[in-house]
């Protein structure tokens, strides 16, 4: 059966030329987009349909609105590891390089090689003596 919004609906409910047939036809030949633009998230259904033709019409729904979060859910999370990844860049960027153009070490990183440093230079002795 085609997708025209002027037909009957295929489940036999005999209620000529409601927005859910056309929504219901489009579905049974799976045009979901066709479905979408002919009003899938916002029509309401037939309550002259059968509860079939109900249940497919709440079933393509509810499978939509589910997948449209669950994109929003993603770009959102996409959306915090970009922004997560720009504030790495600026820590390691703000970072100012060593006098002789190697990059800095982190401050941890810089005192266990001082001490380490230090310990070489003068084996034996105790740090801070």
């Amino acid at each position: 059966m085609a997708a025209d919004p002027g037909t009957a609906c295929a489940c036999g409910c005999g209620v000529p030329a409601r927005p859910a047939h056309a929504i219901a036809a489009a579905l049974a030949v799976d045009d979901l987009d066709r479905a979408l633009d002919l009003g899938l998230l916002e029509a309401a259904a037939c309550t002259a349909c059968s509860p079939a033709c109900t249940a497919l019409l709440e079933r393509a729904r509810a499978g939509r609105l589910a997948a449209f979060a669950a994109r929003d859910r993603h770009r959102a999370r996409e959306a915090r590891l970009q922004r997560g990844a720009a504030e790495r860049a600026e820590r390691r960027a703000a970072r100012t390089p060593a006098p002789d153009g190697r990059p800095a070490l982190p401050p941890a990183a810089a005192d266990a090689l001082a001490r380490a440093l230090a310990k070489a230079r003068h084996p034996g002795r105790k740090p801070g003596r």
